[in-house]
């Protein structure tokens, strides 16, 4: 047997879009989360650096390369209808080692890396096509109707979860078998993360959720704003986004309307809105 055959390959690929414009600084504190796991699992990182200048390629993606096993630059991944943060996944996606492919966001936090990534691993093993896990907020103004947001979402997640049997795959949290996932893309019937568990679900294998506590992965509440002005505009308008995106169907991206999506810039760690 060659040495390189002696080479174990990765048992999971962890895979984080990163926004040039935003999360250069909150990816290492992703990394550092992620690089506390103390499982038998080998893990790769794979980053997928996005929305900078063509030929700009930003230094601090020389300074990641030293952290995480991948460093992918690509100037702009948007996908006329794709959710910009799902056509980042892509590359990373296609470049992992692993089938077992582990989606975060850069601004997420993972208390307990060896808990969630041992647990992912296993429904992997088990047969599932994709798997996700509970998800709460950290780095968020403490007000009431942020709050409110928040309870918000997590009882509309609850509803389709666990009364409409619709799984809740968010990008900031989930697993994917890797070459059912790019088939299922390949075929155009993949433009948001939230349209995968179901496409999955109807198509492909089983999508399996875990509750326990130590699986929380804790992402970032900087995008909500406090205030009550646009509470209700903002639900209207999710709810009918859910209509247009949850049912399988080929070329979704044509319904999404994502593709009018400004490009996210941020001062601070905080969203600038025009």
């Amino acid at each position: 047997m060659t040495e390189e055959n002696d080479v174990r390959r990765p048992d999971v690929s962890v895979i984080v879009p990163v926004n040039a414009q935003g999360d250069l600084g909150n990816v290492r504190t992703l990394l550092a989360d992620v690089g506390k796991y103390e499982g038998p699992l080998i893990v790769e990182t794979i980053l997928v650096v996005n929305n900078f200048p063509e030929g700009e390629i930003p230094s601090e993606a020389d300074d990641l390369a030293e952290l995480a096993t991948t460093v992918l630059t690509i100037p702009d991944v948007r996908k006329p209808g794709e959710a910009v943060g799902f056509s980042a996944r892509i590359p990373g996606i296609r470049a992992a080692s692993s089938q077992c492919c582990v989606l975060f966001d850069a601004d997420c936090r993972i208390p307990d890396p060896t808990a969630l990534l041992d647990w992912y691993h296993e429904q992997f093993q088990r047969g599932a096509d994709a798997a996700y896990t509970h998800v709460a907020y950290h780095d968020y103004d403490d007000a009431l109707s942020v709050r409110v947001y928040f309870a918000v979402h997590h009882t509309a997640r609850w509803v389709k979860r666990r009364l409409l049997g619709i799984p809740t795959t968010r990008g900031s949290n989930y697993t994917v078998r890797r070459d059912v996932l790019l088939e299922l893309y390949d075929q155009g019937l993949l433009a948001d993360e939230m349209n995968v568990g179901p496409t999955m679900k109807r198509l492909k294998g089983p999508v399996v959720y875990g509750s326990d506590e130590e699986l929380t992965v804790y992402t970032s509440g900087r995008m909500f704003s406090p205030g009550w002005r646009n509470f209700i505009p903002y639900f209207f308008y999710r709810l009918r986004y859910n209509l247009r995106v949850l049912p399988v169907r080929p070329n979704v991206a044509s319904v999404t309307g994502r593709e009018n999506d400004p490009v996210r810039r941020y001062e601070d760690n905080a969203p600038i809105r025009d």
